[in-house]
């Protein structure tokens, strides 16, 4: 925590999910991660109801809509110490996509959709999954979208394909990005948000897509998803039509300040453990890896980096909190692609560290390293955002 952003809230908070992320979970998540997917959700079901006992459930939402009502730069430091563990997230029923969806559905939501899908939701009872990126068309523009939604009567039918729908695997809804006014000028205003129950007839799950050798399963997959004639109520459409790309860049902005304060996270664990091996681990006799001055540089840049990089997240989700999401559409490219390689350093570092033990499913290093090289792909891979910032830069000396 940083007493330029800390409050007493946060003071009295913080601990309290230390205490359970670093005491009952982390010596767990070896054990839990290596299992079917099915026994671990049961088994985080316990710490779940612990969450709820302690009042420490749905941070980031909030307290009308059964949250705790914290604000983003006090969700943002809860988030870097949920980060610890691939499990934390889930534990407080914080992790993507859920936490995005149920933004949307708070702030855009028809009252019968909040009633019959976000409660649940927000209790954990369900999950979701967000549908957007398709394999035809390039992720990184979401204007271009082939899936098409066509009212007919009193329903959508929506027809299209897409994959890296995270977490689709037992999911309840998805919130799925279609084409409804083609014929709209602006590409911007063309696509919408529409809710679709995973039952509903023609929503079909291909499969989970193998992700560096590991399909995953749960809230841990990306699905390759088809929707053939797939017939919703027009009421299941998100906010207006044609707002979906308004409604998605809203998701993202906040949606960027949790990943990259969970990434730092990962950081902090990962250099932690870094640092442990190179105090335990002997080269000779008597003589620790953390001798070695390649070793210390690891651990001097690191240290350097990380603390930068959470400066750079808070001031910008406080920025945000001040003036909205447009206001800092700088700042969050900025720490997305900054953050990103941050933790990929971070991260290669701690692996070299461990040697041969670093590549092994023997600590959660190989995990978060096949897991989270994705960073600097999803949610604007890091060319995009550093070209959107380049040309904001240069626009200022242009005129």
């Amino acid at each position: 925590m940083i007493e330029l952003f800390a409050t007493d809230r946060l003071r009295e908070l913080l601990p309290r999910y230390q205490q359970i992320i670093r005491e009952d979970i982390i010596p767990q998540e070896m054990r839990l991660l290596q299992q079917p997917f099915k026994e671990t959700e049961r088994e985080l079901q316990g710490f779940r109801r612990k969450a709820k006992e302690q009042g420490l459930w749905a941070p980031a939402l909030p307290g009308h809509a059964g949250g705790m009502g914290l604000s983003l730069s006090e969700f943002a430091q809860i988030s870097e110490e949920l980060g610890r563990s691939p499990l934390g997230h889930y534990v407080f029923n914080v992790q993507a996509p859920d936490i995005g969806n149920m933004e949307l559905l708070h702030g855009y939501a028809a009252n019968h959709l909040q009633e019959r899908f976000l409660k649940p939701l927000v209790q954990g009872d369900i999950r979701s999954c967000f549908s957007m990126t398709e394999p035809e068309l390039a992720g990184s523009n979401p204007v271009r979208l082939a899936t098409t939604a066509v009212r007919d009567g009193k329903e959508w039918v929506i027809n299209g394909h897409k994959w890296f729908t995270t977490a689709a695997d037992g999911a309840s809804f998805a919130i799925v990005m279609a084409v409804t006014e083609p014929d709209n000028p602006s590409p911007h205003a063309r696509a919408s948000m529409i809710l679709v129950p995973t039952d509903t007839p023609g929503f079909e799950l291909v499969r989970n897509i193998p992700i560096m050798g590991e399909a995953g399963e749960g809230y841990m997959s990306h699905a390759e998803i088809r929707y053939t004639d797939c017939r919703v109520p027009l009421d299941h459409l998100i906010g207006e039509s044609g707002q979906g790309f308004m409604l998605a860049q809203e998701r993202l902005g906040p949606g960027r300040i949790h990943h990259c304060m969970r990434w730092i996270g990962i950081c902090e664990q990962a250099f932690d453990m870094m640092c442990r091996r190179a105090l335990s681990r002997e080269l000779d006799t008597d003589k620790p890896l953390a001798g070695k001055q390649t070793i210390q540089n690891w651990i001097a840049e690191s240290r350097a980096e990380i603390d930068a990089a959470r400066l750079m997240v808070l001031h910008t989700a406080h920025a945000m909190q001040e003036h909205g999401t447009k206001a800092v559409r700088q700042q969050i490219s900025t720490i997305k692609f900054y953050v990103a390689n941050v933790l990929m350093q971070v991260l290669d570092r701690a692996v070299q560290t461990h040697g041969a033990l670093g590549i092994t499913d023997d600590t959660v290093l190989s995990f978060w390293y096949r897991h989270e090289r994705g960073a600097r792909i999803y949610d604007g891979p890091d060319e995009v955002h550093k070209s959107s910032l380049a040309r904001t830069i240069l626009k200022k000396y242009q005129s």
